[in-house]
């Protein structure tokens, strides 16, 4: 199994407009559960700590192989989702790996 693991900072000037956008994001990766081979699990989770240096949002996933999680980045739907999403974001960041137990 894979995890996937990717965090962001989320465009808006206020509490509000970054709500807005934090629920399109979560809106739009919901979408994306039971349509994507290989996808097992997909969560999003909202930073409740507000430290300045913390990411607004992470979204966790798993997929059952690295060639579904590679499959997964040219996929439609979430072409689609990254498309939706484009404009949202300032920062990014990822990680993969595999856990061997």
């Amino acid at each position: 199994m894979i995890k996937h693991i990717v965090m962001w900072n989320i465009r808006g000037d206020t509490a509000v407009e970054k709500a807005h956008g934090i629920a399109r994001l979560q809106h739009s990766f919901a979408s994306l559960l039971g349509k994507i081979p290989g996808l097992l699990y997909l969560e999003i989770g909202v930073d409740s700590s507000r430290i300045d240096y913390a990411c607004d949002v992470v979204l966790y996933s798993e997929f059952e192989s690295q060639a579904a999680l590679d499959a997964y980045g040219s996929h439609p739907e979430h072409l689609r989702v990254k498309n939706e999403l484009g404009d949202l974001r300032i920062a990014r960041h990822q990680v993969d790996y595999s856990n061997p137990h």
